[in-house]
């Protein structure tokens, strides 16, 4: 990953309000302030690769990250949307592999990055940094396992309700009417999160925007009416 910089040091208290060093010190906090980088993001472009090296973690700063992941057959699958304050490319603070999947920018955005070298080091001074990793790093399994039984269990309607409610919620932002999910996203990228079609998604999708519960344009997404979603995606 080519992005380690000497003019490139974040300055302040930027990362206070992210979910894998909020909690810290404000001495901590400073330390890993000192040893972070950034790299401007600009829409379309990659961070990392799936197969690179993982040499380095990151936290969103700015804009929005999908992770993407293609199977051996060449089909490409949507894993998760990132968002600011969301770190990605954990797997750089745990072991010595490769990256699993592609972080694509959906937007033009910021992220803050730590090789691996300095991340086993701030692990070392800061346990606290590892127990909120794996705080996090649990949440998403738990996601993901989720997401598995709704694809062996559930109809279409209810995966694209719950992907829908997902992806609105944002940390700290409650999901109430008119609702925008706050990055561009395609019926594609919605298929690829749900395992159905493209044409099934945009059916689905057009019903729901005759009745009212969302509104939607070109790479965007609006929710008109959450509580309705719920209801479809508990099937009630």
């Amino acid at each position: 990953m080519r992005w380690i910089g000497k003019d490139r040091q974040i300055n302040g208290h930027i990362l206070s309000g992210t979910e894998i060093f909020g909690n810290l010190a404000e001495e901590a906090l400073d330390h890993v302030t000192r040893v972070s980088h950034r790299r401007p993001l600009a829409a379309g472009s990659s961070l990392f690769r799936q197969g690179d090296p993982a040499d380095a973690f990151c936290v969103l700063l700015e804009g929005g990250i999908k992770m993407v992941q293609i199977s051996p057959e060449g089909q490409q699958v949507v894993l998760r949307y990132i968002g600011p304050g969301e770190m990605f490319g954990a797997v750089a603070l745990f072991c010595r592999t490769d990256y699993p999947a592609t972080a694509v920018a959906v937007t033009d955005g910021l992220a803050a990055i730590w090789s691996r070298d300095t991340a086993e080091m701030l692990l070392r001074r800061y346990p606290e940094i590892g127990a909120n990793a794996l705080q996090v790093v649990g949440g998403r399994l738990q996601e993901l396992q989720s997401r598995y039984r709704e694809l062996s269990t559930e109809n279409v309607e209810r995966r694209v309700a719950r992907t829908l409610l997902r992806l609105a919620a944002r940390p700290g932002r409650p999901v109430a009417d008119d609702t925008r999910i706050d990055f561009p996203i395609s019926r594609q990228d919605i298929a690829e999160m749900t395992g159905t079609t493209l044409h099934t998604v945009s059916r689905v999708i057009s019903r729901w925007e005759g009745l009212g519960l969302v509104a939607s344009g070109r790479m965007a997404l609006v929710l008109r009416r959450p509580q309705a979603l719920s209801r479809i995606a508990d099937d009630l």
